[in-house]
């Protein structure tokens, strides 16, 4: 299933679901951050996905990244909230979605890296080389605010 991002679009269809989601920030001893290009987009992205009924929010982004992955991680600390309602994804299956993201920091405890079927690429990417890679600048903040080392977590 493909989807399509707007933000701050006029013609973008109007949501018809909300959905709470994790992303994690996910680094390597050399600094460097965990990437998936994504299949539904072919955009760069952190790991995260929608939380099941059953899940913790820091649960549902160590589940995420396991299946998105095969990483197993811990959350370590909070990156920030991230609710915007300019930003849609539209879903060709007809679902429009206001996303409200959780975006923590994490690292590896164990498992091997593995491409799923969400995504088609995985990368370890240096925080120089993000600016390269053709990403959602809703992706993109979340990774500036986890680079600028924030004293306190962005609420937005």
């Amino acid at each position: 299933m493909a989807r399509t991002e707007y933000y701050d679009d006029p013609n973008a269809p109007k949501p018809n679901s909300m959905v709470v989601a994790a992303s994690a920030v996910v680094t390597d001893d050399h600094g460097r951050i965990l990437l998936q290009r994504r299949r539904d987009n072919d955009l760069w992205a952190l790991p995260g996905g929608g939380m099941d009924l059953t899940d913790s929010l820091p649960g549902t982004a160590v589940r995420e990244v396991k299946e998105e992955t095969g990483l197993d991680v811990e959350i370590t600390g909070l990156v920030g909230t991230y609710t915007d309602p300019k930003h849609i994804i539209a879903y060709t299956d007809g679902e429009v979605r206001r996303q409200f993201n959780v975006c923590f920091t994490a690292r590896i405890t164990g498992g091997q890296l593995a491409i799923s079927d969400e995504s088609t690429e995985l990368r370890f990417v240096s925080p120089e080389e993000i600016e390269q890679l053709p990403m959602h600048h809703t992706q993109q903040l979340r990774l500036q605010h986890f680079l600028e080392h924030r004293e306190k977590p962005y609420l937005g």
